[in-house]
């Protein structure tokens, strides 16, 4: 299976290990399923992690939070949502993370964001807890 998994998701699920973010990037390293990622959101995840609130509940030096995201970058599939034909309604901003899930011919998409899960009829779309309460044991 191929999931993207959207930013805020991810950096939720290093932030707090137990929470059901947390499982699915478990569930993800253990090998239950294949990230897809684009450059965007990768840089997106690198930025995010910067943050003061998410270092505080991260205990890794900025050296091991770069070379996470370079890790990263080898473990999930990357790919290039330049070409999809997708739009979302009301923040094109998501367009990428739609696009990604489109171009990577992912099997899920997991989010918190409104504006892509108003689009959970058209695409495999899910909150985390959906997800996890299907795909995660």
């Amino acid at each position: 299976m191929r999931v993207v998994i959207d930013t805020n998701v991810f950096v939720s699920g290093l932030m707090l290990p137990m929470s059901v973010p947390g499982r699915i990037l478990a569930a993800a390293i253990a090998g239950g399923f294949e990230i897809v990622f684009c450059e965007a959101m990768l840089e997106e995840v690198a930025s995010a992690l910067h943050y003061p609130k998410v270092r505080r509940r991260i205990a890794l030096s900025n050296e091991e939070l770069d070379r996470y995201v370079q890790a990263l970058r080898f473990m999930a599939d990357v790919v290039d949502p330049s070409g999809a034909d997708v739009s979302v309604p009301g923040d094109p901003g998501d367009d990428v993370i739609l696009g990604t899930l489109v171009v990577g011919k992912a099997d899920w998409l997991v989010t918190g964001d409104a504006a892509l899960l108003a689009l959970a009829d058209k695409y495999p779309i899910s909150t985390p807890a959906e997800f996890a309460s299907r795909h995660i044991p």
